[in-house]
């Protein structure tokens, strides 16, 4: 018997002839085809014309479009198939002139499509070329099956392609039925929603990768930032480590300079120079003589002095919250030695917040005052310096001791 088909030995393809064949080799690398006496199937769809090669093509066409009556026109189709590779277009047209033959190649039209169902689907928002493409493929018979035809074949690259037939090609018949205008409102609302269904899904998607990429963005800076903290902290400790090596070379040149003045004094007085080894019996006698000195009491300045060395010292780590203290400070008693009769820079309300903040939680800051003359009145809630306890020496000594808390920076650090 004579063969209708080719047969892939690798997947079991059939296939109408050896051009179909050719093009199967070269998408799949299959080179096995055997001739085969089974013809390929041409199940026609009998509700839009669509024709299927096989019987897992009308079910996955069932599925898409719902249609279930097929018209098997396999043994219409079905020729013998010829083994002869195709010859290129260049060689048939030589053939043609050599054999003087007078026939002409045909001439290509568009198809004509019926002209209501091809503005239907223009008012449906699809394009001209689209619209006509479909309802010749769909076999021109109502606006469903071209609908369907459009949304199984959205993605081929010739979609948007004017189609294109002989002349003389037999021209589609006549659509059975036109649908009604609920119906086309209906297909108008299904073509709707499912492309808002389609943007939802891409807006969805593309909110995801943005919401991944803000989360990368996230973690890069939060370790950019560790980074800078980690670097800023190692930066302080270094400063600090230099700020002590130079008070250490500093406080080592202040003793050279001593011991040099001593000796310089001793010179002139004529003593030998002091050896260290002779220095060190005369330790107990001094010590003792010491003892028997009496102790000066610690003057307001030097008092005034401890009390900030204390606020610096318990808050060594937070340099701006000292310097923000000191200089508060420093403005109450430049306030009070400017305007003594002014009694709003006399009275201090201890329980202000921004007084809190600055200097009444801080240690010292409250002494401080106390020891520039205020006093505590009104069961402890403001500090009060009465007009006739303005003592200018004091305040002026206060202004120094704070003018050189604030500019020396190893104020504290000894």
């Amino acid at each position: 018997m004579a063969g209708f088909s080719l047969k892939c030995g690798d997947c079991g393809t059939l296939l109408k002839s050896v051009e179909e064949a050719q093009e199967h080799a070269e998408l799949t690398k299959h080179a096995n085809f055997v001739e085969s006496t089974e013809a390929v199937l041409n199940l026609v769809c009998a509700d839009c014309g669509k024709p299927c090669r096989s019987k897992t093509e009308s079910d996955l066409h069932t599925k898409r479009t719902g249609h279930t009556e097929f018209v098997d026109k396999t043994s219409e189709a079905a020729k013998p198939i010829s083994l002869e590779a195709p010859k290129p277009k260049d060689d048939v047209e030589m053939e043609e002139a050599g054999e003087g033959s007078s026939t002409q190649q045909e001439e290509m039209v568009v198809p004509e499509v019926n002209p209501q169902l091809l503005a239907e689907l223009e008012e449906m928002g699809f394009p001209k070329e689209r619209s006509t493409r479909a309802l010749h493929f769909s076999g021109n018979e109502n606006l469903e099956a071209a609908v369907s035809w459009i949304v199984e074949h959205e993605n081929d690259p010739d979609i948007d392609l004017m189609p294109l037939v002989p002349v003389n090609s037999k021209k589609p018949e006549a659509p059975k039925k036109a649908l009604t205008p609920e119906e086309i409102k209906q297909k108008q609302h299904e073509l709707r929603e499912r492309a808002r269904k389609k943007k939802e899904e891409a807006e969805k998607l593309s909110e995801r990768e943005r919401e991944k990429e803000r989360i990368r963005i996230g973690k890069e800076l939060l370790e950019a930032k560790r980074i800078e903290e980690d670097n800023e902290r190692k930066r302080i400790l270094a400063l600090r480590k230099a700020e002590k090596e130079e008070e250490k070379r500093a406080r080592e040149k202040i003793r050279q300079k001593l011991e040099e003045d001593k000796a310089e004094r001793r010179r002139k007085l004529g003593l030998p120079p002091e050896e260290p080894a002779a220095a060190k019996p005369s330790a107990p006698p001094v010590e003792e003589k010491k003892s028997s000195l009496t102790i000066r009491p610690a003057t307001k300045a030097e008092q005034m002095r401890e009390c900030l060395r204390t606020l610096k010292q318990n808050n060594k780590e937070d340099e701006a919250k000292v310097k923000t203290a000191f200089n508060t400070l420093l403005t109450f008693a430049k306030n009070v030695a400017t305007n003594p009769n002014e009694e709003k820079f006399r009275k201090i309300r201890l329980t202000n917040a921004n007084f809190q903040d600055r200097v009444g939680k801080l240690k010292g800051g409250v002494e401080f005052l106390e020891l520039c003359g205020f006093e505590k009145i009104e069961g402890g809630e403001f500090l009060y310096l009465p007009r006739e306890k303005v003592d200018m020496p004091v305040l002026h000594s206060a202004g120094s001791e704070l003018n050189s808390a604030i500019n020396n920076p190893f104020f504290g650090v000894l």
